[in-house]
């Protein structure tokens, strides 16, 4: 099957059933990017969806996953990479502006000047700094990547100075499991107190094993918070809220990638992400597959956490909403 970007019936279906009695009327998504389809390095299965992904777009269309809810957010643009982050930056400065209750962080790369990080973050009135594996160098894969390769601790020290927070993606095989990015995050959250340190992909769970395996090596830091963002499977959301309380979960919706057709899965030690295109759905079972946004699948995921965690409704607002509001002190 071919990547396709539309709405379709059995999805509002699906949350009509599923999630409408679940999700808040109000939404703080910490977790999305507004773009320019020319500001990714790698543009093929984006294509089918918006070449300009503004504010109002994003607006719309986030109502394919949360219908009838109103939504601010946390943004970043789509030049995770040389050279078009600074282009994906100023794009995002003025669609984030649109919408006094939204925010957007600043895409860095390792080799910008320190002080030229804390004069853009300034001039464009960002909350924070986005930082991302592919600016990564001289390395056969950067999945392989420490830390500070990508976020450096000059980088940090302006976030502490200015009070930023930082959205991490970290990568290497096991993520939260490795013990190289435990000590890492502990470091830079223990000595640089003032950066809030948002794990993206609560700690990069797609195998959540890792996540349920290395939270408790961050127990007691008290700057570090964790996004839902594209996870489909609820381990490790349970884990983070076990070990953080439900104040430190925020729910982000990764869009556009929430958008795609399919969802994610642990196997053994790696993950496997299962796309519209992947493979023929009609035919891998005795009944036809309908594969589901990953937004859906990724929001079903939170609601099982919270139903086995017994999080009360309010509780449900504050990783909807209330926490991302506190944090970047909209409340």
């Amino acid at each position: 099957m071919k990547m396709t970007w539309e709405q379709r019936d059995y999805d509002l279906e699906f949350f009509r059933r599923e999630l409408d009695s679940f999700v808040p009327d109000t939404i703080f998504d910490a977790h999305a990017h507004l773009y320019e389809l020319w500001h990714w390095k790698v543009q093929t299965a984006l294509a089918a969806g918006p070449h300009k992904a503004t504010l109002e777009v994003f607006q719309e269309q986030i109502q394919w996953i949360t219908p009838g809810r109103e939504t601010h957010g946390l943004f970043f643009g789509g030049g995770l990479h040389e050279p078009t982050y600074r282009a994906s930056n100023e794009f995002l400065a003025r669609e984030a502006a649109k919408d006094p209750k939204s925010r957007g962080q600043l895409i860095v790369s390792p080799r910008q000047d320190p002080e030229e990080v804390r004069q853009e973050v300034r001039r464009l009135s960002m909350v924070g700094l986005k930082v991302y594996h592919l600016f990564v160098e001289n390395r056969p894969s950067t999945n392989d990547a420490e830390i500070e390769e990508f976020l450096t601790e000059e980088h940090v020290r302006i976030a502490h100075e200015e009070g930023l927070s930082v959205t991490l993606h970290m990568v290497k095989p096991r993520a939260l499991a490795d013990p190289a990015n435990q000590v890492r995050i502990r470091d830079y959250c223990e000595r640089y107190p003032n950066m809030r340190l948002i794990l993206a992909h609560a700690g990069r769970s797609f195998n959540p094993h890792h996540t349920i395996e290395g939270i408790h090596s961050l127990e007691g830091i008290r700057n570090v918070w964790f996004d839902t963002s594209a996870v489909t499977e609820a381990g490790a959301f349970e884990a983070i809220v076990d070990t953080f309380g439900h104040q430190r979960l925020l729910w982000g919706s990764d869009y556009p990638i929430s958008h795609f057709r399919g969802r994610c899965v642990g196997i053994g030690d790696q993950f496997l992400w299962l796309y519209e295109d992947s493979l023929d759905w009609k035919r891998i079972s005795h009944v036809e597959i309908q594969p589901y946004l990953v937004g859906m699948e990724s929001l079903r995921a939170v609601k099982l956490a919270a139903t086995r965690l017994r999080l009360t409704d309010s509780q449900v607002e504050d990783v909807f909403c209330n926490n991302g509001l506190k944090l970047f002190d909209l409340d």
